[in-house]
């Protein structure tokens, strides 16, 4: 067991010394807020392709989902189908029109599209709440992993992360966040697949007695289900499908990085990138699950990729895996945890003050404050769980404000108030429902088939009801939009309310 925790602590350790050398020396400096925030719009594609895909594996991806398909089996192997799917409405129907926008966050769009500075404050609650839902889950599971590994309590994982992942997005914003993630990316993949590797190898060929049937294992206990997730029987999995599909792109701190390309096609390019990253790392989950429903049946599910080694190869190999999947776990923790912090704290910077790099790192700083006072109070599930309500919350709110406003003219701010009310809404209240026990049949179990539509349905009635609140200049900001990046006029040229002198 000495042996095990030696090994974990070096792995974590090598990962934070890492983070702080990548994001902290000799961090770019920036004259304007705008470009501390979106690194200057000069990423290339596939970095930031990578830097996506880092901050997309967070603590679902690279522990949750295995543990959900060693627990529940088959169905879980769709989960990852939804997060392709999201990228390809992504990148069909939203990064480039976004990015020709020449905005910088979401509310910054809506603000932009719409002409309302109130709705802007609205969309930046949305934005808080889906990015602190992301932070609690990456700092439950870090608390859980620590404490499994090293026996240290819960809240040296969650100070840990938080600590880091503030200095990171304080040193350098967006540039220092996006070299972080691109780097971390490699190494979970690294880890990840060298380690899959070497326990499917062990598993195939004897050096655990060989392979048994997977279907005669003995099935773990059923996990907690919420909002659809984990729950294995076909609603539960289209629900799941839905809320990936439509949620990806109102993710705060996905959506961030079509910013920071230098033009649309860049962005698109970024996107493709990210999927064919995506597309390798996914099939890792998986073959973890498989190993997990055979060999540590029963785990916590953000346990179970972390005890296979040492049930598999006991000794000094498997206590150097172990170490090696501690390593890529914090990556993961930290490039999704430094992603989310720049991303909100962007958003509520620009929103509550005068836009500047010192208000910037004061909200940063005040988010990850908040998202430890939130797990603190809370107490650890399934990484996965939190995760998709987040997604779930997206799809009913972002998704329709994206997808109306860069292809529907006759969109009014009111007709996104009323959809955020009732989309949002309605998610928060069936799924604090479900948790106390006060359920609406079907609905409060898969609330994002129903919450979805609904808020579509709403954006676009309240808006024809409106029609004298559709901004004047509609037209000029959907050529922008549309029109190929060698033709509309530049986007940088756009006065946007956080392009301010720090």
């Amino acid at each position: 067991m000495n042996a095990t925790v030696g090994a974990s602590a070096a792995g974590i350790a090598f990962v934070i010394i890492l983070a702080v050398t990548v994001g902290t020396v000799r961090p770019r400096r920036y004259v304007t807020v705008a470009e501390f925030y979106v690194a200057a719009r000069a990423v290339r594609p596939w970095w930031n392709g990578a830097a996506i895909s880092s901050e997309f594996t967070s603590a679902a991806a690279c522990l949750g989902l295995a543990g959900l398909i060693a627990t529940h089996g088959a169905p879980m192997l769709w989960y990852p189908v939804g997060s392709a799917a999201g990228y390809v409405v992504i990148l069909a129907l939203v990064v480039a029109p976004l990015r020709r926008s020449g905005t910088y966050t979401l509310p910054d769009f809506a603000q932009w599209r719409l002409g309302s500075a109130a709705l802007r404050r609205y969309a930046t609650c949305h934005v808080l709440a889906i990015g602190l839902l992301y932070l609690v889950s990456q700092l439950h599971a870090a608390g859980v992993v620590l404490h499994l590994l090293t026996g240290l309590p819960p809240w040296t994982g969650w100070l840990t992360v938080s600590l880091v992942s503030v200095v990171v997005a304080l040193a350098g914003g967006m540039c220092s966040v996006t070299s972080v993630q691109a780097v971390q990316y490699w190494l979970k993949l690294i880890v990840f697949a060298g380690v899959g590797l070497v326990l499917w190898y062990a598993w195939r060929y004897g050096a655990v007695g060989g392979p048994p049937e997977v279907a005669g294992a003995a099935a773990p206990a059923a996990g907690a289900s919420l909002a659809g997730a984990g729950d294995p029987s076909l609603p539960g999995v289209l629900t799941v499908l839905l809320a990936c599909a439509l949620g990806t792109m109102g993710l705060p701190h996905i959506v961030v990085r079509v910013y920071t390309n230098p033009d649309g096609r860049s962005a698109r390019h970024s996107i493709v990138a990210s999927q064919v990253l995506l597309g390798l790392f996914f099939l890792l989950p998986p073959l973890y699950g498989i190993l997990g429903r055979v060999h540590v049946p029963g785990a916590h599910e953000d346990q179970v990729v972390l005890l296979l080694p040492g049930k598999m190869l006991p000794g000094p190999a498997g206590d150097v895996l172990t170490g090696l999947l501690a390593a890529g776990a914090f990556a993961a923790f930290l490039a999704t945890s430094c992603g989310v912090l720049a991303a909100v704290g962007g958003a509520v910077s620009a929103c509550v003050t005068r836009p500047s790099v010192a208000s910037f790192r004061i909200a940063l700083a005040a988010t990850a404050g908040a998202a430890l006072t939130l797990t603190s109070l809370t107490t650890a599930g399934s990484s996965v769980l939190l995760v998709l309500l987040g997604f779930s919350l997206s799809a009913a709110t972002f998704c329709p404000l994206l997808l109306l406003g860069i292809w529907w003219r006759r969109l009014t701010s009111a007709g996104v108030a009323a959809g955020f009310a009732v989309g949002g809404g309605l998610t928060v209240a069936l799924v604090a429902g479900d948790l106390v026990g006060v359920k609406v049949g079907v609905v409060s179990q898969y609330p994002a088939p129903f919450a979805v539509p609904l808020s579509f349905a709403v954006m676009v009635v309240i808006s024809l009801l409106t029609p004298g609140r559709v901004p004047l200049e509609v037209d000029r900001m959907m050529a922008m939009m549309h029109l190929p990046d060698d033709l509309a006029s530049p986007s940088e040229d756009r006065s946007s309310p956080v392009d301010d002198r720090s």
